[in-house]
């Protein structure tokens, strides 16, 4: 891989690690409601789980995606109930002295990287990824070299959302606040999940 198409993947990397999507604005719910480490298996995971994908679509998995629509369909519409159901539990949550239920435990290092498989966005950057940048002639080695230099950019840029939210940890815990941001990140949520349900 030469230093121009390594500075471009990396460009790449940071531009669809650190836009809004799902697993980012759930990291920075967990980063207000848990603060930075308890958020720490969400981050890994959801930066795994997408890793991950990026090797198994370019040793085959995507040809499988092609030539069987319906499971990316049913991937997208998987995603949606999963996403909704977050969005439910962080939007009734109620913490740090507001009323009603408390969310108690951040999202595990396994439902992060549960959540990256049914990511349609996810699917869409790992198939980008291995069309744009792997080598056929040596596949695995070339896509290692993807997934690590990914990786470098991909933990940082997410992890700023989580930081983010831990950031705010302190403003959040006067009144209502943390109620109110929430209920906003829940509807977040749900807005950054509509756009994915209905692009084929």
């Amino acid at each position: 891989m030469t230093m121009e198409t390594a500075l471009a993947l990396m460009s790449f990397a940071l531009v669809m690690s650190i836009t809004p999507g799902p697993a980012n604005f759930l990291l920075l719910a967990s980063g207000a409601n848990f603060g930075l480490v308890r958020t720490l298996p969400l981050l890994f995971g959801v930066s795994f789980g997408f890793l991950f994908m990026v090797f198994l679509v370019g040793i085959g998995l995507g040809h499988v995606l092609e030539q069987y629509p319906v499971v990316h369909t049913t991937l997208r519409f998987a995603c949606g109930a999963y996403v909704l159901w977050l969005a439910y539990q962080i939007g009734r949550s109620r913490s740090l002295g507001g009323d009603g239920e408390p969310m108690t435990n951040p999202i595990g290092f396994i439902n992060a990287a549960l959540l990256q498989w049914v990511n349609p966005k996810a699917w869409t950057v790992a198939l980008i990824v291995n069309v744009s940048y792997a080598f056929p002639g040596a596949l695995v080695p070339s896509l290692l070299k993807m997934i690590l230099l990914f990786a470098i950019v991909n933990i940082p840029s997410i992890g700023v959302w989580a930081l983010s939210g831990s950031a705010l940890r302190r403003h959040l815990r006067s009144g209502k606040r943390l109620a109110v941001f929430n209920l906003g990140m829940a509807s977040m949520l749900v807005l950054s999940t509509i756009p994915m349900l209905f692009t084929t």
